[in-house]
């Protein structure tokens, strides 16, 4: 486990090489051991992995992992005030927090929670992708046309590759390697770190204009005002990862969101609110551990890591499911009780680890930058051994310079990317089982709620902004 954890941080703070990745390397290690060790082995190159994309994201605006971009929201900001270390802590404590409180939530409700994700059809899955789009509005920064607009475009590039239903090509443009859709890899280290680099090239420091260490004791008083932003956001990220095909990115977005929507301080976000680095790292790796409900309970893999954690449960004569817990409830609850055991592990080595890379903040941006270009193309170029990803991620880079000159931010985009694919395919699958009836969204429970849970989000925002001009009106005239 701590070697794991170890490996995973390392696979998740590098650009390009995510926590998926290093889960599949590390499965080939497992053969001949015990079935606890090895999905605990593999569970803590999990774990490690998302931790680790919250490292890069902080300290240099590139989420090293999916499910780390709305870290970067804040995170990042925090680096540029000077605050390297305490974000890094910050990201460390809430990471634990999330894991502990979902292993706990799997030790003793997987099986209620797994009713739950039975009940998820593709209507209900359209209805959460509209949901997770909802979010846009909460990261738009000033301006939520331009927000829309984005995610508009974010959407476009998610229809690109084959038709998911028909098959047949779509937006090409004669391209074979198209034919697979755009990485999401390659877009996200151009969006964001690419862009960055464009930006800061000139000659602007990448990292902060003064340092704060991350050996200070960790502000336990501060993490503890936000318990109630902790705790919700554990308990999203638990509730999405229980869902197959939901996942970690999804839940992070979600948790940021929701964290936003109930602060004090809403203008904070986006600016540097550690509210906002804690609720997606509680978020996301609380989805983690929640990803093993579905495929311990009912032998279904929620997300990639867990579909190689199915092989490797394989490889050991497992066959998880409902009969895995009257057969095997030994290794069952062994592994429950282990995925404990790696929370605690991935705090101290997280602990360490915002040690020694906090001081990236002050590394000189003409030793910095060769390096992290060099990280960035074999990341990209790691995705499918081809040049093709690199030049994806160029182009991505570009559109992101262009996109944050004129004011327009990146994370809608990428919400679009990730969430149009889920959103296409299960609109499309729920209207070919009903028939063509779009009724099918709106009489069944789950999909109804996330669908108007949808529309107060968007709505939300503007009417706050019609009852500010009238305040504003008021104030004028009086």
């Amino acid at each position: 486990m701590f070697v794991g954890v170890a490996i995973g941080i390392v696979f998740g703070s590098l650009p390009g090489l995510t926590a998926t990745l290093g889960v599949a390397v590390m499965l080939t290690f497992t053969f001949g051991m015990a079935p606890v060790p090895a999905v605990m082995l593999l569970m803590g190159v999990y774990a490690g992995g998302i931790y680790g994309g919250a490292i890069s994201a902080i300290l240099i605006n590139t989420p090293g992992t999916p499910s780390s971009a709305a870290t970067v929201l804040d995170g990042y900001a925090l680096t540029r005030q000077g605050r390297a270390g305490e974000a890094l802590r910050i990201a460390t404590f809430a990471t634990a927090f999330g894991g502990i409180l979902s292993a706990l939530v799997l030790l003793f409700g997987a099986p209620q929670l797994a009713r739950v994700a039975l009940e998820f059809g593709p209507a209900e899955f359209f209805a959460l992708a509209l949901f997770g789009l909802a979010v846009i509005s909460g990261v738009s920064g000033g301006s939520l046309l331009k927000g829309l607009l984005m995610g508009i475009l974010g959407l476009l590039i998610s229809t690109v590759g084959l038709d998911p239903v028909g098959g047949l090509p779509r937006l090409t443009f004669g391209m074979d390697n198209l034919q697979g859709g755009v990485e999401l890899i390659p877009a996200l280290v151009g969006l964001f770190a690419i862009a960055e680099l464009m930006r800061r090239a000139p000659g602007a420091h990448l990292g902060a204009q003064r340092f704060e260490t991350a050996d200070t004791p960790f502000p336990f008083t501060r993490a503890f005002r936000y318990t109630r932003t902790l705790v919700k956001s554990s308990a999203i990220g638990t509730f999405i990862g229980a869902i197959p095909g939901a996942g970690p990115g999804i839940a992070s977005f979600l948790s940021y969101n929701e964290a936003r929507r109930s602060s004090k301080n809403k203008e904070k976000f986006g600016k540097g609110a550690r509210e906002g680095v804690a609720a997606s790292e509680a978020g996301n790796n609380s989805a983690t551990s929640a990803t093993l409900i579905p495929l311990l309970t009912l032998g279904i893999p929620g997300d990639t890591v867990t579909a190689v954690l199915l092989g490797a449960l394989a490889l050991q004569g497992l066959r998880p499911g409902p009969e895995l817990f009257v057969d095997h409830a030994d290794i069952v609850y062994a592994i429950m009780l282990g995925l404990i055991i790696i929370q605690v592990m991935l705090y101290v080595q997280g602990r360490i680890a915002a040690r020694l890379f906090a001081r990236v903040a002050t590394v000189p941006p003409n030793l910095l930058i060769p390096v992290l270009i060099v990280l960035m193309f074999v990341g990209a170029y790691s995705v499918n051994n081809t040049v093709f990803d690199t030049r994806v991620m160029m182009v991505f880079g570009l559109v992101g310079y262009i996109a944050h000159r004129f004011g327009f931010p990146v994370v809608p985009m990428l919400l679009g990317i990730v969430l149009g694919p889920i959103a296409e395919t299960g609109f499309r699958q729920a209207l070919l089982q009903s028939g063509g009836d779009p009724g099918v969204f709106f009489t069944r429970p789950l999909s109804l709620t996330f669908i108007t849970l949808a529309v107060l989000l968007f709505v939300a925002p503007l009417i706050a902004q019609g009852v500010s001009r009238l305040r504003q009106r008021d104030r004028v005239s009086t």
